[in-house]
């Protein structure tokens, strides 16, 4: 009692009444003891900050979906970060948040699938080489590359090679597999292995479960524009001038899912049939070093006695039969009668005749611009690349402005100043392009080469004006397989006489050979 009346005495001199006091106790009390209403508890639990530790764990965030074949493997194998962590900043302590990005794939997707992902390094889908050495060459460059990861980074613009250089790193490599894609919705994809065997739509992953059999609308994350794949799904992209992107709308402009609207042409006569890309286009062919590829041939001139091309085709009866890899489907593989066949089989490329249609962008003009003066594009703000679209609306319509122009590039992520517009001349679908390949063949062509390099610094000087190749094939036109095929129909002589007359020559050998463009 003593104790409790020399207390009272204490706060008495502060001018506090006992009331005041005991009303003061009980807060005391309060803040002391908590309000917690749970059980007592044992002496020996561990402190509550600890076992707070281990409540919770990456899956109790991320609620995702694995696949059977993986769902063994932890969080932090492939993410790295920690999975006892109290707090989300200290679980995402050295956070990995693309392991199957190229330079992750060793400690990754390799510690289990070394075999392929050694095989897949070398593969034309992973290095891009045929493409990157192909434009270098046509700007003079003496040696091939073995990979694009071996193009120079060009801080500094000097030479043409260090402009071309910095165009493929920059504006072209958007669609490989150390980038993940522009920021539209059909577009972003994940990187490395991922890049194939996780599914996106809509600009995010479906799931974290790891497919085996990509369906197209995977290959089309990377395969879209005016390019082959989105050809064989009918589509012709519009030009980038606003007056060509139709339809117009009351509620501003549609969907642009790949960046640029597109016209919808007729479909390949084999996805009509129910062919996905990968029926005909092989883990072994993509996924490996071959140079080889499927042709019409191996299929439609296959006799029983020969090798069987793909491992979902299959000898019944001396017909070849092919099963679909994602719907299961069974389809007979029709054999060529036609006697044209017989006649031009070892003169033209199939797709001379039975091409529906082709791609023509002719005059394919790329600007690297230092300066943000977009006024001149403000008709062509929509590019293609999702960078560009936002500093030039941004620049043009937007309440601020951003410093300097920039652009990334592709493989590192790393910004640099310059931003590359681009334009064309004339886009056409009609009036294939036929000429002669290194081997004497009709092939149908397209100008991928006739580009056009253009450089103006933060001066505004004129550095380079309408650069265009000094070597390489005539307007340069290069051979390619459109996915367009279907029924020849009754001017397929006319695509072959008249082209087999006039072109003597193999489409390298001279700069000045005018092919025929006529159907």
């Amino acid at each position: 009692m003593l104790k409790i009346r020399i207390f009272f005495a204490l706060f008495s001199n502060f001018g506090l009444s006992v009331v005041m006091i005991l009303r003061l106790l009980f807060c005391i009390l309060i803040i002391c003891t908590g309000c917690s209403k749970d059980e007592p508890k044992e002496e020996n639990q561990p402190p509550a900050a600890a076992a707070a530790a281990h409540d919770y764990s990456c899956p109790d965030c991320h609620q995702v979906e694995l696949d059977s074949r993986h769902i063994d493997i932890a969080c932090i194998d492939c993410h790295n970060g920690s999975a006892s962590a109290s707090s989300k900043e200290a679980a995402h302590q050295k956070l990995d948040s693309q392991p199957a990005h190229p330079l992750h794939l060793d400690r990754t997707c390799g510690t289990c699938h070394k075999e392929q992902l050694d095989r897949a390094a070398k593969s034309l889908h992973f290095t891009l080489k045929k493409e990157i050495n192909a434009v270098r060459r046509a700007f003079g460059a003496g040696e091939d590359l073995a990979s694009l990861v071996d193009i120079a980074q060009q801080e500094e613009i000097g030479s043409p090679m260090d402009l071309v250089d910095d165009m493929l790193r920059r504006r072209c490599l958007r669609c490989h597999l150390y980038y993940s894609g522009d920021n539209y919705p059909e577009t972003r994809h994940a990187t490395g292995c991922a890049a194939c065997h996780m599914e996106f739509a809509q600009g995010k992953p479906v799931s974290h479960a790891f497919i085996k059999s990509p369906p197209d609308s995977q290959c089309l994350h990377c395969h879209y524009g005016n390019f082959v794949g989105a050809d064989y799904a009918g589509r012709f992209e519009h030009d980038f001038h606003w007056d060509y992107r139709t339809p117009y709308t009351k509620l501003g402009e549609p969907t642009r899912p790949y960046g640029v609207e597109y016209h919808q042409l007729s479909l390949d006569v084999h996805n009509q049939a129910g062919l996905a890309c990968i029926d005909c286009h092989s883990g072994t062919e993509l996924m490996g070093d071959s140079k080889e590829s499927i042709t019409c041939a191996a299929c439609h001139l296959w006799q029983q006695g020969d090798k069987i091309p793909l491992d979902n085709l299959k000898d019944e009866g001396g017909s070849l039969m092919l099963t679909c890899r994602l719907s299961g489907k069974r389809l007979k593989v029709p054999p060529l009668r036609h006697p044209a066949h017989a006649t031009y089989r070892n003169k033209a490329d199939c797709a001379v005749c039975h091409a529906q249609w082709t791609f023509t962008d002719e005059g394919t003009h790329l600007f690297r611009i230092d300066t943000d003066e977009f006024t001149p594009w403000a008709a062509l703000y929509v590019q293609e690349s999702s960078e560009v679209e936002d500093q030039v609306t941004t620049s043009l319509y937007g309440n601020d402005t951003y410093e300097y122009v920039f652009m990334s590039d592709k493989i590192t992520g790393e910004l640099y100043s310059g931003i590359w517009m681009k334009g064309y001349e004339m886009r056409r679908w009609e009036f294939p392009i036929i000429c002669r390949d290194e081997q004497g063949m009709l092939r149908i062509c397209r100008p991928l080469l006739n580009l056009h390099l253009t450089f103006v610094n933060e001066n505004e000087e004129l550095v380079f004006d309408a650069l265009a190749p000094d070597s390489g094939p005539a307007m340069g036109l290069m051979p390619y397989t459109p996915h367009t095929i279907g029924k020849a129909g009754a001017f397929f002589k006319d695509r072959l006489k008249e082209n087999l007359e006039l072109l003597k020559e193999p489409l390298n050998m001279k700069k000045n050979q005018q092919p025929n463009p006529k159907p």
